[in-house]
């Protein structure tokens, strides 16, 4: 099964996350099937770059995103 999930990158205390599409076996921080956006929760507000195009193929071809990713999608859709 695929999902769309968050890949944890930055220093400690300084988290930066990727948004990428990965096989739900493989590690959080593991190989990755394809890169679709970044999240950055340091900055005021948290910056959030999606490329929705790819999102909505990887949604449509059956990949589940995770419950943050989720909320994420709808906050950078807004």
């Amino acid at each position: 099964m695929v999902k769309i999930r968050l890949q944890r990158q930055g220093a400690k205390k300084a988290p930066f996350y990727h948004i990428v599409v990965a096989d739900s076996r493989s590690p959080r921080d593991g190989k990755i099937v394809e890169k679709i956006g970044t999240y950055d929760p340091m900055t005021n507000p948290a910056t959030i770059v999606l490329d929705n195009e790819k999102v909505q193929k990887w949604i449509k071809n059956g990949a589940k995103p995770t419950d943050t990713v989720k909320d994420l999608i709808e906050k950078a859709s807004k």
